[in-house]
């Protein structure tokens, strides 16, 4: 099983814990966890681009001009495509992005986005993530003192608006839940800070 320190809010070590080997210690699947980012990078499209087609367009309704003798090339409306302010061909249209994976692939890629954080020494456990008023300065100082630089994803057990706003405000920090969490976030942090229960949670819905 795979062993790591875990640390109070000022970097002390404070006891050492193993994470269980089947969700944390897996050999990482870059195809499964390529699939799920693409997936999660799809489903958050909106959708709603919109162009006007040449049926939507204002005006065009009379043909320009007779269709021979005139020594132009044959026109049916100038609100064709070829025409300025005509309508636009093969545009996109509202449409919805979104698909989903089956179960194993979403469990797997997950497993294999927490286990990839272990094998490059990215995971941080602490003790316990918890602020007694909402101070922006505090999330600084603990990311500091446990020698965290770079993009930082904070995982807590349950909510917790103080640390939540307090995270908001520097920029490459987000806090999350393990309810909410995601192999895009844990892919895109450089570093992934858990609480001790966090993880405990985790190992209980995944194992």
């Amino acid at each position: 099983m795979p062993k790591v320190s875990v640390y109070d809010m000022t970097g002390k070590q404070v006891a050492d814990t193993e994470l269980n080997d089947a969700i944390f210690g897996i050999e990482p699947n870059k195809a499964v966890m390529h699939a799920m980012v693409v997936n999660y990078l799809a489903n958050q499209r909106q959708g709603t681009q919109s162009t006007l087609t040449r049926t939507e367009v204002r005006g065009g309704g009379r043909k320009p001009w007779r269709q021979k003798g005139t020594g132009h090339a044959r026109q049916g409306s100038i609100r064709a495509p070829q025409w300025v302010h005509g309508g636009v061909a093969l545009g996109p249209k509202p449409r919805d992005y979104s698909y989903s994976l089956n179960k194993k692939e979403k469990r797997l890629a997950m497993k294999s986005a927490l286990s990839s954080k272990v094998i490059e020494n990215e995971i941080v456990v602490v003790d316990k993530i918890a602020l007694e008023e909402y101070k922006t300065k505090a999330i600084v100082e603990m990311l500091k003192a446990l020698n965290v630089s770079g993009k930082a994803l904070i995982v807590m057990p349950e909510a917790d608006a103080k640390v939540i706003k307090s995270a908001a405000n520097i920029p490459g920090v987000k806090a999350t839940l393990v309810n909410t969490l995601n192999v895009y976030d844990i892919l895109n942090y450089d570093n992934f800070v858990v609480s001790q229960d966090a993880v405990a949670k985790i190992e209980e819905v995944y194992a």
